[in-house]
């Protein structure tokens, strides 16, 4: 790959042109959510326009068509992470709706009093509240997977936390803090030899790397729109066919109901029994515009090119003796989280905003993370595929000039 990927791409997103505090806008942020291609821009834009119908209603010839290309997102998402059937793929609100979905189905009708469900020490809030409401209902226990100092979890632990208790596993592909790519496979394995259920949480690695589900053998996996190029509000969780089938559903309402009477109501079969009300149209022919997108690119040459940003800004950074870096695995995604000796991360960011720089600061929505790594806050840098080498200059130099204003 030429080192002018970056370039060639760039002009695909408007919000590139704007500015900040009247500098060019350098967005470093792509962890939190992605800037959008005018591609997914037009396909909202067109199907409010030109194109405006609901879905899975009525005949006429704006909802068929609008049912159509409803259904085709589906498809290509099955394809796009390898699943076997189309009817494996639901939509959500996001990864958040995901995992809340599944617990409070699956796991409601899984788990027992005493049962334990395992998560690493570096998950997101939103693999671990969910958790935490479910073992409520149930008298169950979360075990914490624990991670070393690179941010990697300990297999020989999560071995040690296996057993005939366990009945879930909670993992993010990519941690959202330390940026680890976990090594999901190995913990799927792991975890089905014991009997134990596994759920990844693909918010961070599903429009960086390639992922194949079926390959996987995961039984859940989830991701959000809004972090894969396409709009917010909208997001996918697989399941596999046979587990789908025994979980009732999350939310009564249209389009999920067979037959209703005031005596008794039958269910569609998944994955309508889980999509209650008029779905988000707009914002899943958007993710399906994206998903085009990311195709377009190629994921191995996305993983590429963000591996060379990766490297290229760690040792820019190490570079600074005031700057400590956490999560320094082998196996990392485009993440970066450090801290700064003698200034707050809340000020690095405030600081950055005025030079038109866009970082993430704060407990990064991961407080068992902060508690594990000693800190309170960090500040976080994540790249995408418009990102260049260029910007991280500028960035480092922007940095280094707000690390000399503390300098004793």
């Amino acid at each position: 790959m030429d080192e002018n990927f970056s370039w060639k791409v760039r002009g695909d997103f408007p919000m590139l042109a704007e500015k900040m505090h009247e500098k060019p806008l350098i967005y470093l942020d792509s962890a939190a959510t992605m800037l959008k291609p005018k591609q997914v821009i037009d396909t909202t834009v067109e199907y409010y326009t030109h194109s405006y119908g609901t879905v899975h209603r009525a005949v006429y010839a704006l909802a068929a068509t609008a049912t159509a290309r409803y259904d085709q997102v589906r498809e290509s998402i099955r394809s796009f992470i390898g699943a076997e059937h189309v009817d494996e793929i639901l939509f959500t609100k996001g990864t958040t709706e995901g995992i809340n979905l599944v617990a409070a189905t699956f796991g409601d009708a899984l788990l027992c009093e005493g049962d334990e469900i395992l998560l690493a020490e570096t998950e997101h809030h939103s693999n671990i509240v969910p958790w935490q409401l479910l073992c409520k209902r149930k008298k169950a226990v979360i075990k914490v997977i624990p991670v070393n100092d690179r941010g990697e979890i300990l297999l020989e632990e999560l071995d040690k936390l296996l057993s005939s208790k366990t009945k879930i596993v909670g993992l993010a592909h990519v941690a959202n803090v330390t940026g680890t790519v976990h090594p999901i496979e190995e913990v799927i394995k792991k975890a089905h030899a014991c009997g134990a259920y596994v759920l990844v949480d693909g918010a961070q690695s599903i429009a960086h790397m390639p992922v194949d589900v079926k390959e996987l053998d995961v039984d859940f996996y989830v991701f959000s729109g809004h972090k894969a190029f396409g709009p917010t509000g909208v997001g996918v969780l697989y399941g596999k066919r046979d587990l789908l089938e025994k979980m009732p559903p999350y939310q009564g309402g249209g389009d999920m109901i067979e037959k209703v009477s005031f005596a008794e109501t039958t269910f569609q079969k998944a994955p309508l029994r889980f999509e209650a009300g008029t779905p988000m149209i707009a914002e899943v022919l958007g993710l399906g515009s994206a998903i085009d997108y990311i195709n377009s690119l190629g994921r191995e040459n996305i993983l590429h090119w963000e591996k060379k940003l990766l490297s290229y800004a760690t040792a820019k950074l190490l570079s600074l003796p005031q700057v400590k870096i956490i999560g320094t695995a082998l196996h990392k995604a485009s993440i970066i989280s450090f801290s700064c000796k003698g200034i707050h991360p809340l000020d690095i960011g405030t600081l950055l905003d005025t030079k038109g720089i866009a970082v993430r600061t704060g407990h990064l929505c991961s407080q068992p993370t902060m508690q594990r790594f000693g800190v309170s806050s960090l500040t976080r840098v994540s790249f995408g595929v418009y990102n260049t080498f260029e910007e991280i200059d500028l960035f480092i130099e922007a940095l280094q000039k707000i690390l000399l204003r503390v300098s004793p």
